[in-house]
């Protein structure tokens, strides 16, 4: 399509990982595995959680809703790079571009704050927990399980549409295997600068502001779990909370790393994936091998299912 004397990008074309020629197509068994597990393990435990009794407490529904964003997180992504590997599908529309910019940007700044509420919710187990019961009300977790979605759609939503009003008349072709912000508007005809700053500063916002909070979470329960005289007592505290550090130390590192820095760089589109696909798909796990009650669940229902 012709505007005048420039030309309208209609679609953008995702080179994956090219500059490995014929060595992506053994990326594919490693991808569509990483997926398979990813969906399989996250719904596993939203079934668990949402089937046994037992579980219903704050702390289990904060994790089925984490591992539902995560869920949604690496479906974003992983097919669309599974048709690039196996069937050099590698374009993709304008506008289905920046909906998936749209979606991987607000579930990533969704599950930033999702785990920042993980840390409340054990920061007021771990501080108050005679309150506990009266504070973490199902009003209460239920609103605080919605702001992150709601929150993440609307920062992002600013940049997609600051983003997709620049001009794109010439390069289509995006070194990644799904739409980023940065290499997008790298290939605009027109001035990125409001577009890049917009996303820079919200980069603060989505990643930096919650990070800092969890860690001052954490160094409340800290402080409290080391006033337990006995080490019985320290390590129940702390047992509460290992899963989800674990979790957020992946989370959190893979996000900084990858997006609060100033210049992209050749590497991006690899660590990205630790972040997109292979986070999503590790924490399940790290939240069975490491939780008793949601261990004594799978052992029991394994036993259920021999009987």
């Amino acid at each position: 399509m012709a505007q005048g004397n420039k030309t309208v990008v209609e679609e953008f074309i995702l080179l994956a990982f090219a500059d490995l020629h014929q060595g992506q197509i053994l990326f594919f068994p490693f991808f569509l595995l990483t997926y398979i597990t990813c969906i399989m393990g996250n719904l596993a435990i939203i079934s668990v959680v949402n089937l046994e009794p037992s579980l219903h407490k704050p702390m289990y529904f904060f994790i089925s809703v984490f591992s539902t964003s995560e869920m949604i997180f690496a479906s974003v992504t992983v097919p669309k790079c599974l048709a690039i590997l196996i069937a050099n599908n590698n374009t993709i529309s304008f506008v289905g571009c920046f909906t998936q910019m749209c979606f991987l940007g607000s579930l990533g700044v969704t599950g930033c704050y999702l785990l920042m509420m993980m840390a409340f919710d054990r920061h007021v187990a771990i501080n108050n927990p005679l309150r506990y019961p009266t504070i973490m009300t199902c009003k209460v977790c239920i609103g605080l399980a919605i702001f992150p979605w709601a929150f993440g759609f609307c920062s992002v939503i600013i940049q997609v549409i600051l983003t997709a009003r620049l001009e794109y008349c010439g390069p289509n072709t995006i070194d990644h295997y799904f739409c980023e912000f940065a290499p997008i508007q790298n290939l605009a005809c027109s001035d990125p600068s409001i577009s890049t700053k917009a996303t820079s500063y919200a980069a603060i916002v989505d990643i930096i502001v919650p990070f800092f909070a969890l860690i001052g979470f954490y160094i409340c329960i800290i402080i409290t779990v080391s006033k337990i005289k006995s080490k019985d007592g320290k390590k129940k505290a702390f047992s509460t909370c290992t899963s989800h550090l674990i979790v957020a130390s992946f989370y959190y590192g893979a996000a900084l790393i990858v997006y609060a820095k100033s210049k992209t760089s050749y590497y991006d589109k690899y660590l990205t994936f630790i972040y997109t696909a292979f986070t999503p798909t590790l924490n399940p796990f790290i939240y069975t091998f490491r939780n008793r009650d949601v261990k004594k669940v799978f052992s029991k229902l394994v036993n259920q299912a021999v009987l």
